[in-house]
């Protein structure tokens, strides 16, 4: 596998309204970068948003865009394990990339246990044996987020790294799909594939687990979120 025979992705993006930026102008960034595809992942309110509308993310108006494709997403925030499986069911059907940004044992967990979710975002800590081991089982992508490199400074960096050695070393160990993002909140969080892949080796990626983290684990994502898809290894071809 090599940087010139792969398309790229980035599937941590935040766009208006969340965020400054549209989808379109985040696509037209990246497509100067060489990515073939993006997917918007605004977050779920927060638990100070308003009790009427507790699980849905402010929306993105997405268009198509000549070069690179954007897909549509979603990054759950959940205040338990049971709020985590109520909102993936409501919006698995809804997005092509479904993540959920953890931070505690008992959310990383839940997501690592289904099937319906696509990414582990922010895990936050260093995950266990038991915990990749779901990850692998059931095809969840951990998150190495990069802007933790890029904006932190001090021992939270230096925490960060260590829990990406960490991560890194069993996600190895039981053939766990890692996924490199850059968690972009404007145009100017965009980076460069090869930056991207650069930056992993600081806490000891290799060039081809970093070049699979934004090629080979995406398009696996969106082959197993296809509408033709009906299980592994088995798809409609036609109709």
């Amino acid at each position: 596998m090599t940087m010139r025979t792969r398309k790229f992705y980035d599937f941590n993006l935040h766009a208006a309204p969340e965020c400054k930026n549209s989808a379109e102008e985040l696509a037209e960034i990246a497509s100067g970068y060489g990515y073939a595809g993006l997917a918007i992942t605004n977050h779920t309110p927060r638990q100070s948003h308003p009790p009427q509308t507790p699980s849905t993310p402010p929306t993105p108006r997405i268009t198509d865009h000549a070069r690179v494709r954007i897909y549509s997403g979603i990054e759950i925030i959940a205040k338990n394990p049971h709020h985590l499986r109520q909102i993936v069911r409501k919006h698995r059907a809804k997005v092509c990339v479904l993540s959920v940004h953890g931070g505690n044992e008992k959310i990383n967990r839940a997501a690592l246990e289904s099937p319906l979710v696509d990414i582990l975002a922010h895990p936050g800590e260093r995950l266990n044996q038991v915990l990749m081991r779901f990850a692998s089982e059931n095809r969840v992508a951990i998150e190495f987020n990069l802007d933790s490199i890029i904006k932190l400074r001090g021992r939270e960096r230096v925490k960060a790294l260590a829990i990406f050695r960490h991560n890194l070393k069993l996600a190895r160990k039981y053939d766990a799909p890692m996924l490199l993002t850059s968690n972009a909140q404007s145009i100017y969080d965009l980076r460069a594939p090869r930056e991207m892949i650069a930056l992993a080796s600081v806490f000891g990626m290799s060039e081809e687990e970093g070049t699979s983290a934004l090629s080979v684990v995406p398009e696996e994502i969106l082959r197993r979120r296809s509408d033709n898809r009906i299980m592994d290894g088995v798809e409609v071809v036609s109709r």
